[in-house]
């Protein structure tokens, strides 16, 4: 089971909706088991956030322990061959400190999707779906020790762990190999150690490493791997690049490797983002650039707010089991994005892309609203 939500619109548009119901997969890595009955999900998820709130009431009298509600809103479309899809989305997170060393934090997806009806028929069909990204517990022994435990995002690459979120990724879609390494589901079962392993004023060391178990909930799907990522973080020229490994541990064993470069120039607005992953049976890369002038009057300004976007991504099949969420056949894609960031954490985004394969060239349009918030749960005591 997929759950991605950084929203594939493309891929709900190619499948259509019945489509990803068979497929079983969706857009940014999001827990979606498509044939789950939303009346089930809410349950589990409002059992989940009950949870987490009455642990954290049981430190309500702590000065500094009020746990936060934060997360995005948005409402997207893409358009492809003159069909519209669209796609509005709730994706809150709550992080509840329980005391000075544990954190427990969760993150949801609730959104509706409207399709163009397939098969030449006139009209659109509408499906919902709800559920939970992850849900896990945190032990903060120190900065170089952190314990994890429960559902949590696999640590492979960059992209699943810390751009997913609607309100940080520049494009609505997801990278075409943003499931190498991720065992289908995004997430594993089971625990995860990480922390600052070394740190100096010239460089600093980060890892993470886990080990999954095997689950089939609904709701905590997971497959039986372990794995990890290192990497050096540069802070004079602000320069980070990493490695990563996973081997699945179950039916069929299998190895995946991944890099990643980040460069963000000092006193610039001007980011470089690539990974390059390998599985058993595809590979690919993708690189990515943004840029905000600050000579017009900073950030903050008219012209200051917008933001051109470019990726360039590839795709390279090794065989033809297509059983790791790439293409089926090498692709090539250029997406070129205009995004404009107004006041109160609210951007537009705008898209158009480009995708090359023998299948079929496609042109993709699209536009989007997202809105972050970020609020107490209560009034915290000074």
């Amino acid at each position: 089971m997929y759950r991605k939500v950084t929203i594939d619109l493309q891929l709900i548009e190619d499948c259509g909706t019945h489509g990803l119901a068979q497929s079983a997969k969706f857009t940014d890595m999001l827990r979606l088991h498509l044939d789950i009955k939303v009346p089930v999900a809410a349950r589990a998820i409002r059992g989940s956030l009950f949870a987490l709130a009455i642990l954290a009431t049981t430190h309500h009298g702590s000065a500094q322990n009020t746990p936060l509600i934060s997360g995005g809103a948005g409402f997207f479309t893409s358009t492809n061959g003159g069909m519209t899809t669209y796609l509005p989305i709730i994706e809150p997170l709550i992080a509840a400190p329980l005391g000075q060393h544990v954190l427990a934090e969760s993150r949801a997806a609730l959104l509706e999707i409207v399709s163009p009806n397939g098969s030449n028929q006139s009209g659109y069909d509408h499906s919902h779906f709800i559920g939970l990204t992850y849900l896990q517990g945190d032990y903060l022994a120190s900065r170089h020790f952190t314990l994890v435990g429960g559902d949590y995002l696999i640590p492979f690459n960059t992209y699943n762990d810390r751009l997913s979120p609607i309100w940080i990724g520049n494009l609505q879609d997801g990278p075409l190999i943003a499931s190498l390494g991720t065992f289908s589901s995004g997430s594993g079962l089971g625990g995860m150690l990480r922390g600052n392993a070394i740190e100096s004023n010239k460089y600093s060391i980060d890892y993470a490493c886990f080990y999954s178990v095997p689950s089939s909930n609904e709701q905590f799907i997971a497959q039986r791997g372990s794995g990890g990522r290192a990497s050096v973080y540069l802070p004079n020229q602000r320069l980070e690049a990493g490695f990563s490994y996973d081997r699945l541990l179950q039916s069929t064993r299998e190895n995946f490797f991944g890099a990643h470069v980040w460069w963000e120039p000092k006193d610039t607005a001007f980011r470089l983002r690539s990974e390059f992953g390998r599985g058993q049976h595809a590979q690919g890369y993708w690189v990515e650039a943004d840029y905000r002038t600050q000579r017009f009057g900073g950030l903050d300004s008219a012209i200051g707010r917008i933001e051109p976007v470019f990726r360039m991504q590839q795709t390279f099949r090794i065989d033809a089991v297509a059983s790791d969420g790439l293409p089926s056949m090498n692709t090539q894609r250029v997406d070129f994005g205009l995004n404009y960031s107004l006041p109160h954490n609210t951007r537009i985004l705008t898209s158009y892309a480009r995708q090359f394969s023998a299948s079929g060239n496609q042109n993709i349009w699209e536009t989007g609203i997202v809105y972050r918030f970020l609020v107490p749960a209560w009034k915290g005591k000074r």
